[in-house]
């Protein structure tokens, strides 16, 4: 018998070293064991601003109950609109109407794949009536699109490269 274990406890020890030999077995676990997506930005949009905030506050919360990485959420500065509405046949206008477009981005880093159907599918079914959903990839343009630009510092960029640009240092 306690040969038997021996051969045994060596021949699944060399199956073990043949197929790690140059990496450590914990990497094996660390490995996923499905693909995981790129870093993916959900935006919504929207007229109504507490329509908008309350479904970024449930896909927030379905995304934490999936156990999903919500790596980050932000909102970016509303879009402003005038829209006027005219009488048949002239310039005359009839009604005018101010609106705002309300834009909210959660970012979910390193999704499953087997996840992401459903994930979207109910996403999709909660989806308020006015609010519109996409999803993207992470890309750089988005992360330059969610800060706000200092005009002053862009100004005195300007004013500086006007009079020769920065003086280097020897």
């Amino acid at each position: 018998m306690a040969l038997r274990s021996m051969i045994r406890s060596l021949t699944t020890g060399t199956k073990r070293c043949f197929s790690s030999m140059y990496e450590p077995d914990y990497l094996e676990k660390l490995r996923p064991k499905f693909p995981l997506y790129n870093t993916l930005n959900f935006t919504i949009k929207g007229y109504d601003y507490s329509i908008l905030e309350s479904y970024q506050k449930f896909i927030h919360n379905v995304g934490d109950s999936m156990e999903l990485d919500i790596a980050d959420c932000w909102a970016h500065t509303p879009q402003k609109f005038n829209v006027q509405k005219f009488k048949p046949a002239s310039a005359v206008i009839e009604s005018e109407y101010k609106l705002a477009l309300y834009e909210r981005n959660v970012q979910v880093a390193n999704l499953q794949a087997p996840y992401y159907p459903m994930f979207v599918r109910l996403l999709q079914a909660a989806l308020p009536e006015g609010v519109t959903l996409v999803v993207t990839e992470h890309t750089d343009e988005v992360e330059d699109a969610r800060y706000v630009p200092d005009r002053d510092l862009i100004e005195l960029k300007q004013k500086l490269d006007g009079m020769g640009g920065p003086k280097e240092k020897k």
